[in-house]
């Protein structure tokens, strides 16, 4: 066993293992990193404190290589031996401030005791980089178990491929990246991590690396990014809603806030009417999506076509779930016709259809280019649940849906030609995100409007929409007052469309209602 120095740099990976891959819905094709400060690390026996009005302090158990003699520009098959020795680590990081530093981590995951290393090292030599293996317990209970030989990147390549950018120097550490089974840990959890190469003669081990978690009392200034948490961040924390639900229930985690409705829950994070970059949004304002939430898709479709547009309908599709409205802006996912070469290099992975969910925004509306291929799913229940969490307006696309009635049961407003069982491959390839794409034979481009009933969904250009929204709603109220004359026994000759006697009479109406309440105010 060695002493573990204190490293010049700490550098952790993303995401490594297949298993948490799985859990977080995305398979990388290479790996990606972050640093963290000397100043994180800690010992073992030590406490790790989470800072006051934070609730998502989550651990990590990972396998820590130390490296040995300096390493640039090395291979691949030659990573391994630049290391010289293995020890346990917990790349704790806090949740509720990811969004801080737009992928950096310095808050999230920088903060001090945020690195617990140790409690020994063990030299490498004679032993293989896939033979370790790496355990994290909870309060006594097992939740993390995996082997390095299961690894998306393994050790050696991950020191050639940092090499390229930087030197590598003896005492850097790189942490490889933690299974599946993180979690969030409240004040008073236990946390140990343990390391070990059990096919390895005498078995060697780090030992456990214990780590007790604190309530931080200081609040953050108001001179910085304040912590925030949502339902998104809190299911992402605790690794799925049912291990959140059983935390609640345990009381062990706030509830989400969107709690209720179906089994998934009807709420999800919102955030104001925001564009693309983070701005209010100056077109789908509040009060035009007010407007739109009222117009039916047939008005508006008469509005546009009075201004020359008659190809803006999506044609074939209908709301899986009897009632449902979308209002958003598009967001646009592409699929092209299937081919084994393609799909080979575009369908698995971090695709393209899996990019397209995962970054779906608050009041957005994801709309599919499926060239009308009804015979093969485009999205099933753990996409539309991720576009439910992620607070997504609804979904359209001109092909099938997988799981349709547990997508139905997820509560997400999805617009389809039906269902079909057939997962992607069949028909399809996923192929680019954010471009100008032919749905149901109407163009759609990213940031256009989006509405739908119980008619089908319409695409309203942005510049016309706050005119048409508008004219929309004043001819469905007209509608409205002339169903009633209908309802008292009129004929609809002259009526409907109204004449212009009829057209007087229900604007001198009209203008009564109005006055009325200001009269009596």
């Amino acid at each position: 066993m060695t002493d573990i120095a204190r490293p010049g740099k700490i550098i952790a990976v993303h995401l490594n293992y297949p298993s948490r891959a799985a859990q977080r819905g995305r398979t990388p094709a290479q790996p990606s990193y972050f640093l963290k400060p000397q100043s994180s690390l800690a010992g073992t026996g030590g406490t790790i404190e989470r800072p006051a009005a934070t609730e998502l302090l989550a651990f990590e158990g990972e396998i820590a290589i130390i490296i040995g003699t300096p390493a640039r520009r090395v291979s691949p098959e030659a990573g391994w031996s630049h290391v010289a020795a293995v020890t346990a680590a917990n790349d704790f990081g806090l949740y509720d401030l990811r969004a801080a530093d737009k992928g950096s981590n310095l808050r999230s995951k920088g903060g001090d005791g945020f690195t617990p290393l140790g409690p020994v090292a063990i030299p490498v030599d004679g032993i293989g980089e896939g033979d370790w293996r790496v355990r994290t317990w909870v309060n006594g209970a097992l939740v993390q178990e995996d082997t390095s030989d299961t690894l998306l990147f393994p050790f050696g390549r991950l020191v050639a491929d940092l090499s390229q950018h930087v030197t590598l120097e003896p005492g850097d550490v790189i942490l490889t990246g933690t299974p599946a089974g993180s979690s969030v840990v409240v004040p008073g959890d236990v946390v140990e991590v343990e390391v070990d190469a059990p096919g390895a003669p005498g078995s060697p081990t780090t030992g456990r690396l214990v780590t007790r978690v604190t309530q931080g009392e200081v609040a953050f200034g108001d001179f910085g990014s304040k912590p925030a948490a949502d339902d998104l961040q809190r299911i992402e924390a605790w690794g799925s809603e049912a291990e959140h639900a059983s935390a609640v229930e345990a009381g062990r985690a706030s509830p989400l806030e969107g709690a209720g409705g179906s089994r998934y829950g009807a709420g999800a994070p919102t955030r104001p009417t925001e564009s693309a970059d983070g701005a209010p949004d100056t077109v789908l304002t509040d009060e035009v999506r007010a407007l739109l939430s009222r117009a039916a898709v047939a008005t508006l479709s008469v509005a546009l076509r009075k201004r020359g547009y008659h190809d803006v309908f999506i044609e074939g599709v209908f709301a899986n779930h009897a009632g449902d409205r979308i209002v958003g802006r598009a967001r646009t996912l592409r699929f092209i016709p299937s081919r084994p070469d393609l799909f080979d290099s575009h369908g698995g992975g971090y695709n393209a259809q899996k990019r397209a969910f995962d970054s779906v925004g608050a009041g957005e509306v994801l709309v599919v280019d499926a060239r009308g291929e009804r015979g093969t799913g485009t999205v099933g229940d753990v996409l539309a649940l991720r576009a439910k969490v992620r607070g997504a307006a609804g979904i359209v696309t001109d092909g099938g849906v997988r799981d349709f009635d547990a997508v139905a049961e997820i509560g997400i407003p999805v617009f389809s030609q039906g269902p079909h069982p057939s997962v992607l491959g069949r028909r399809h390839v996923p192929w680019e995100t954010d471009v100008a794409i032919a749905c149901g034979g109407a163009a759609v481009q990213p940031g256009d409007v989006i509405v739908g009933d119980g008619d089908g969904v319409i695409v309203i250009p942005p510049h016309l929409v706050a005119e048409v929204a508008a004219e929309a709603v004043a001819q469905d109220e007209a509608d409205a007052w002339v169903a009633e004359r209908v309802a008292e026994g009129e004929a609809v000759d002259g009526l409907f469309p109204m004449n212009a006697q009829w057209r007087a009479r229900y604007e001198a109406e009209r203008e009564a209602s109005v006055a009325r309440p200001a009269r009596e105010g």
